[in-house]
């Protein structure tokens, strides 16, 4: 059933489960993974968080006690959250120490709300690290303006990221510019570099859902000839870039004080279109040194059916470059809709926090003890 997820283990991709919850944990369900399928690390995110304490699974003993302490909303949150990541991983742990820390990894996201706003990402990524005081935590901070200096802030605090909500290639290169910016000030500081790792989260589905919508309106041979080829183009020119960064003069002064490369991750891999392979975004995304996040149904279907035959990226940048253009001679401007993307991103994990704030203040208003 796993040859699939091994045949990828194999060829350098870290399978991460994009999911957590209580029940997860509890359950043994998450070590079950581990064990079985070829999982080594976990992603959360707002979305994610919303999804599993909304839906009430192993929370109550929690919230009670946070109702009777009569905490805020949003430190009630903090602590539910942080609870799930450090016993996950506590899960991970032995992962991480057989891999030196590469995986065995889980990520906590800062407050979506913050994310334009430097100086409070940094404050945020500093207390998660505090709250969850695991080191195989990995702080999630947005790929926006706002977020580059504090990613470089928070690396050469010694503290590892994970960068999320990357959907342009111009953008990618500026996050790699601030990880390498924050490991020279990490050594700059005397920190072991060895102990700082970090990911990139490269969105996938994404892009294909907005572009194929734009293709679909303009209804020519041409347009639907062009459809399901912008995502995998984007991610593979993503890695082209990777490459290109950390095999320069500059990353070799790191690379020689036992820095880690930031590896790319992939995703958003869970395939939106039906007219899609549902594994379409893992097997078309195979290379060395990278990290593929996928939602339960994403790698059930690889295990079940996935087709890995090797690296399906390096060899194909022409390509790819080629796809990319065929939707802009189309008219399609993709400095466009990669901003709206992360715009969208960003908006609709501020919704979800938003959301999360509502469903926990209505479970610590129905769990609070009466007065008297």
């Amino acid at each position: 059933m796993t040859d699939a997820l091994k045949r990828l283990s194999d060829e350098g991709v870290a399978i991460w489960l994009d999911d957590l919850s209580r029940k997860r944990i509890t359950s043994g369900n998450l070590a079950e993974l581990l064990d079985q399928s070829h999982v080594v690390g976990v992603t959360t995110n707002p979305s994610i968080f919303q999804k599993a304490i909304s839906g009430g699974d192993g929370y109550d003993t929690q919230l009670t006690d946070l109702a009777a302490r009569k905490v805020t909303v949003e430190e009630a949150i903090r602590m539910i959250t942080t609870a799930d990541v450090r016993d996950a991983a506590d899960i991970l742990r032995p992962v991480f120490d057989a891999t030196q820390g590469q995986d065995g990894r889980v990520s906590i996201e800062v407050d979506p709300r913050l994310a334009h706003n430097t100086t409070a990402t940094i404050a945020e990524a500093k207390q998660l690290a505090w709250l969850v005081d695991r080191p195989n935590t990995l702080i999630k901070i947005p790929a926006t303006k706002a977020g580059l200096p504090a990613i470089t802030e928070t690396i050469g605090r010694g503290i590892s990221v994970n960068v999320t909500l990357i959907f342009s290639l111009e953008r990618y290169r500026e996050v790699m510019d601030a990880y390498v910016a924050g490991l020279e000030k990490a050594k700059a500081a005397g920190l072991d570099l060895s102990k700082i790792h970090s990911v990139a989260s490269f969105f996938v589905s994404r892009v294909d859902t907005e572009i194929d919508k734009r293709l679909d309106a303009l209804g020519t041979p041409e347009a639907k000839e062009a459809r399901g080829k912008a995502a995998l183009a984007n991610a593979r020119l993503a890695y082209e870039a990777y490459e290109e960064i950390f095999s320069s003069d500059r990353w070799a002064a790191l690379d020689r004080a036992q820095a880690n490369k930031q590896r790319p991750l992939w995703a958003s891999t869970g395939v939106k279109d039906p007219a899609y392979k549902d594994t379409l975004y893992v097997d078309e995304l195979v290379a060395p040194n990278t990290v593929n996040t996928m939602p339960e149904a994403t790698l059930e279907a690889t295990a079940d059916h996935g087709r890995i035959t090797g690296d399906t990226v390096r060899g194909t940048y022409d390509t790819a470059r080629a796809d990319l253009e065929a939707v802009e001679k189309l008219g399609i401007s993709y400095d466009e809709v990669v901003q709206l993307l992360e715009d969208e991103g960003v908006e609709k994990f501020a919704t979800s926090w938003n959301d999360l704030l509502k469903s926990t203040e209505a479970e610590l208003k129905r769990l609070a003890p009466s007065e008297g």
